[in-house]
Order: C-alpha cells, then structure tokens, then sequence
C-alpha cells in the first residue's frame, strides 16, 4: 500500500476544508470526483481515488451535525430512495461473496478483476475475482454519497454549495480536456502522470486519423465522453432555465465541444439523445411569467437553423464528405471493428452468465460487460435490476417543490444530467458502478432543502422530538 502525491494533497485539503467551512468541504469533494484516473493510495491492483478519500472528510463535516444525522436516517426509511439503493448495495456485496463461490465453474466469465486464474484476456471458470471487493466498496460509497447530498441538501445554503460544486466540476473536467490537448501538443505530457497513477489500462496516447483523442483526467475517450454528458446534461439546462447563464452557457458550448472532438463513439451516440432531452426541457420551461428567453429563444429557432445546417450540409459535397466520413469511422464502421466484436463478446457472456445463475447473478463485481443492462443482469440478477428501478423510480419521477422555482430547476438540471449519464452508460457501461458523480445528482434530485423553512418554524420541544 502505498499514499502517492495526489493523496497527500486529498488528505491536506480535507483537513483544511474541516477547518474552514462545511460548503467548502461539499465543493472540494464534488469538483475532485474529476479525477478518475488518479489514485490517492495504491493497495496492489486496488485504487481509492481522491474522491473516495475526500469522502471520509465530507462525512465527518456533515454528520457531526445531528440534524444532518438524522436526515440521513429517515432518508433511508421504507419506501424513500435511498432504502432502495440500501437494498441493492446489501444485495450486492452479499451475491458478490456468495454467488462466485455457490456457482464456481458453472458458467464462463469474463472477469472485471484479478481471478485465480491465469489472465489470458478471454473467458475463464466463474470464480471469485478482485473486484468483488472493490465493486462493494464503490457501491457502499454511492450510497454514503446519495445520503450526504440529502443530508447537505436539506438547507438552502448546502443545496447551492451542492450546485457550485457540479458546476466547479464541470468547469475542472472541461479544463483538463483542454490542457489534454495542450501537453500533447507540446510534448509536455509528463506533466499528468500524478493523476494518471491509477492501476488502470491507460488510451490517452490513442489518434484516430491522426486526430489525438481526448481524455483529460480520464483513462480513456469513452470515459471523458460519458462524463462529459453529464455535464452537457446539468449546465445546458441550467442554462435554459436561466440559473448561472453565463457560466453554464460558457460550459456547456465549450463541454460539447470537446465531448464532440473527444473522437468517442459513446459520446456521439448518445449526444442526439441529449439534445432531444435539452429540447423538451426547453419546450417545458418556455412561456408564462417565469419563462427564460433561452430557452424560448431555442424552442423557435433550433428547428429552422437545424433545417438550415443541414440543407447546406446536403448542398456542399466537401462538406457532406467530411462529415460523412466522420461519422463513418467513429459510428458506422465501428461496428465491424475489433473493439466492438470484444465488446459485443463481454455482453454475450454476460446476459449467459444471468442465464447460467437462473437469474440470481453471478456477484456484484464478478464479470465484465459492455452495457449497463447486462451489468445489472448479470451480476445482480432480477433482484438487483428491480432495486435499482425503484430507486430510480422513487428518485427521478417524484415531483418536489415549486415548479420554475431555483430549486426545482437545479433538480430538472440534475435530473437531465443524470439522463445524460445514463445514457452513456447503457451504451458502454461495464460495471454496476455508475460513479460518485451520478449519485450526487440523483442525491440533489431527492433533496428537500424547502423542508428547511418548516424545521425552522417548529417549536424547539417538536424540533427535538423530530429528530
């Protein structure tokens, strides 16, 4: 085990952020979830990333406050959100100790970790793997981060600093798609090697038609582009709804600009089913008194201007050709390429081994797929994949608030991010992990922070008997 540089820097800014504020604490952790290719310590083929670290500071900031605490708890009563999301971790790290062992060699697997057996980057014996232990780590972390964004979300002052800290990380994971681009240029690459420290399989060197492939603090393309959705997702709606419209504006053309030159083929399918998202949105939150003029201004002149671009797209061969050929070798003929055929291999044995458990799975963290789908499938099972639809049942299609009020636009932001998310995910997600990010805007779609007001209105002996 060992404590790199990026993990002394996590533990020194946790302490000063105990020592400054409660918000500042809340903005450091979210904006560090940016990198996803650093480890702060190395146990063997194990990685606990800055994020992970920071989260010990976060919940020590938050629950040392009795209020939060008790948040937390009722956050997790029957039938709320996170109770499902409890279900689905307990599940999880059970199926991911029993299942491996319960079924061993009654089925093949590809494995997401390390197995007792030789890798040979095919299918080997189901068995126990590394990352079943690992998987029920970040799965429990996903659920101590959703109750924290509940918990810190139940004021007006943590659902903002809760708000500044996806924006701050919008901004740092557009930064280092730049500086990306900049040190390969430069040669000056060796400049990220201590956030690119992780014991992961690294592509940021990759080119496709001599076009370098964006990665920023990220191990790979796909990966940046299926953060970067997230982005695109939060802060172009927070700009149609017209909350922070010059930085969410600003992020939101430069996020899609690199999640487009990024050259991934996750990020440009699922990009149409964004703006399809954006676009609704903007249908939604356009006319009346509290109407944005974005968001208006996009429902009447998206259509013509896309009817525009695209006659003069048909009318200009070069440019037809060149787009054409673009899209060709990101989409189209990837479908026939190498990478595809490996990754259509992981779904197949995957939705086998769903088949082979008699629909149980075979353990969290067990086998490797390409789909978020098949993930659930296949390690989970059918009680796995029905937790996780409740959870985000209860959680995305609850109405809370005010309609168009700060809040609730924070939480149409949030909720579209996560769409965005999503969508990235069921293209090439290998794991049942959707990330810390994920789960901090689904913790901002369930928080309550009006809830503050009648707290506050209460008298002291019914707040004492309330918590």
């Amino acid at each position: 085990m060992s404590l790199e540089p990026i993990g002394i820097f996590t533990l020194v800014l946790g302490l000063y952020c105990l020592f400054a504020s409660r918000n500042a604490t809340v903005v450091a952790f979210i904006t560090l979830t940016v990198f996803g290719a650093a480890g702060a310590i190395l146990a063997g083929s194990a990685n606990i990333q800055p994020a992970h670290l920071f989260l010990a500071f976060l919940a020590v900031a938050t629950f040392s406050f009795r209020t939060n605490f008790s948040v937390a708890i009722r956050a997790l009563n029957f039938p709320q959100p996170a109770f499902w999301l409890a279900c689905l971790v307990v599940y999880g790290i059970a199926s991911g100790f029993f299942a491996p062992r319960l079924l061993a060699r009654m089925s093949e697997i590809i494995p997401l970790g390390a197995s007792e057996y030789p890798s040979t980057g095919s299918t080997v014996p189901l068995g126990p793997v590394s990352s079943n232990f690992t998987q029920a780590v970040y799965l429990a972390a996903d659920l101590l981060t959703f109750l924290l964004m509940i918990a810190i979300g139940s004021t007006k002052a943590g659902f903002k600093a809760i708000t500044i800290g996806i924006i701050s990380f919008s901004f740092a994971n557009a930064l280092f798609g730049i500086l990306d681009l900049v040190t390969y240029g430069t040669g000056a690459q060796d400049i990220f090697l201590f956030i690119r420290n992780a014991q992961y399989t690294f592509h940021h060197d990759d080119v496709v038609a001599g076009v370098k492939r964006i990665v920023g603090s990220w191990p790979e393309a796909s990966a940046f582009a299926g953060m970067t959705l997230g982005a695109i997702g939060f802060c172009g709606t927070m700009w149609l709804c017209g909350r922070y419209h010059r930085w969410t504006g600003a992020l939101f053309l430069l996020s899609l600009i690199l999640m487009v030159r990024s050259t991934s083929s996750t990020g440009l399918l699922a990009l149409p089913i964004c703006f399809l998202i954006l676009y609704v949105t903007a249908v939604m939150r356009s006319g009346g008194r509290s109407g944005t003029w974005s968001s208006s201004g996009v429902v009447l002149f998206v259509p013509p201007l896309l009817l525009l671009g695209l006659l003069i797209i048909v009318l200009n061969d070069e440019l037809y050709r060149r787009i054409y050929d673009y899209i060709d070798l990101l989409l189209l003929s990837k479908t026939t390429s190498s990478s595809a055929a490996e990754r259509g291999a992981w779904n197949f044995h995957g939705y086998q081994n769903f088949l082979d458990s008699y629909g149980w799975g075979v353990g969290l963290g067990t086998s490797r797929t390409s789909s978020f789908v098949i993930a659930l499938l296949s390690n989970v099972g059918v009680p796995g994949t029905v937790f996780f639809l409740l959870f985000a049942f209860t959680t995305f299609f609850k109405r809370r608030g005010i309609p168009r009020s700060m809040t609730s636009d924070v939480r149409l932001a949030a909720r579209n991010a996560c769409g965005s998310l999503m969508i990235g995910a069921l293209v090439a997600g290998p794991t049942v992990d959707l990330g810390l990010m994920f789960f901090i805007l689904a913790g901002v779609v369930a928080a309550q922070p009006e809830t503050e007001d009648v707290r506050g209105s209460l008298p002291q002996h019914a707040s004492l008997a309330a918590t």
